[in-house]
């Protein structure tokens, strides 16, 4: 049964009440300081946009990826039994350290790692090293689920480059691992579907049919004007690379980890999953990288024909809700080898 508290006890147990409140309000003054005082954190994306192309920046450091279940082939210029890291993104970068000349061919263009343990066994870790005959058809081993391989490229300066053949001029795309060119290291699997079509040697059904100028939204240099629209028309050229006869492996590219560096004037990048794909004339901070992969980078001089081309006859359409221009005649492209030096 209870008993009526003493007055002695009463005072102890306000006491006890106060100094709890107190702890209490000494919580909510810390947590509420601590929030005003707290740096807003912001995306990749958002940090970009402020500080101009940061975002490619540190895309070019951050980017170093391959293919998983892939075994590329090659001669070896360093052995993977000898030399064992820790993640198939130090294999990459060690393979990137021996491509680092301005120009010349790279020592290093492939590289195979082992990181599955429990299937790699005594070959966990091997990191191999390897020079392909040409770098733009490596030598593929093997491919699949039971492949316990991860293999990637590094492309570099003064090789070939791909080019997208049309009846105004090549659309050439530089061969980089940088900012500009194609992005092995950041997009494998789009420049193993460009590298597929380049062996094809024939691309029927590949071509451009949507193009739009800059309009008034956009300078010279792809910089948006102030408080002009983003948009329509959205300043770039679009078609596919949807080749007529080939295997369904290869007209779905699959999505490449995030992220990948910004639209800038003269990027090319996948809709989606591909095989659409747009050449941009403009800087489009405002289009999210999650969206848009983009594998290549025109190269300056060609935008010329790009921007050409965006001035051609068009009719207009609806996309999507979207107000599209489409191009009257649409322009047949082939994915061809340019012999290409390049001058810094």
């Amino acid at each position: 049964m209870g008993r009526k508290q003493t007055n002695s006890e009463l005072g102890r147990c306000a006491l006890l009440a106060l100094l709890f409140l107190g702890a209490i309000s000494c919580c909510v003054v810390y947590i509420l300081l601590s929030a005003a005082l707290r740096p807003t954190p912001t995306s990749p994306v958002v940090d970009a946009i402020d500080s101009g192309d940061g975002l490619g920046r540190r895309e070019e450091a951050e980017c170093c990826r391959g293919i998983e279940h892939l075994e590329l082939w090659g001669d070896a210029v360093k052995w993977g039994s000898d030399f064992k890291l820790n993640s198939s993104e130090e294999c990459c970068r060690a393979c990137k350290a021996m491509c680092s000349g301005v120009d010349g061919p790279c020592l290093c263009d492939s590289w195979v790692f082992c990181g599955d343990r429990k299937a790699c066994g005594a070959n966990f870790g091997e990191c191999w090293l390897k020079k392909q005959k040409e770098s733009f058809n490596p030598d593929r081993r093997d491919s699949g689920e039971n492949v316990m391989w991860t293999s990637g490229l590094v492309f570099g300066k003064g090789e070939d480059i791909v080019g997208l053949h049309t009846e105004y001029g090549v659309l050439r795309i530089k061969v980089r691992s940088s900012p500009t060119g194609l992005f092995p290291d950041c997009a494998p699997h789009s420049v193993a579907y460009i590298l597929e079509l380049l062996r094809l040697r024939l691309c029927v059904g590949c071509q451009l049919h949507r193009a739009e100028g800059r309009g008034i939204s956009w300078d010279s240099q792809g910089n948006h004007i102030t408080n002009a629209p983003f948009g329509p028309p959205y300043a770039l050229i679009q078609g596919t690379l949807a080749a007529d006869g080939t295997t369904t492996a290869f007209k779905e590219i699959q999505r490449e980890e995030w992220p990948c560096p910004q639209i800038r004037r003269g990027s090319v990048a996948w809709v989606g999953s591909g095989p659409e794909f747009f050449i941009s004339l403009a800087n489009h901070h405002e289009w999210r990288s999650q969206t848009y992969t983009v594998f290549g980078s025109l190269l300056p001089e060609d935008l010329e024909i790009a921007e050409k081309i965006a001035h051609l006859p068009t009719k207009q359409e609806v996309w999507s809700n979207i107000d599209v221009s489409v191009l009257d005649e649409p322009i047949r492209l082939r994915v061809v080898p340019v012999p290409f030096l390049f001058k810094s």
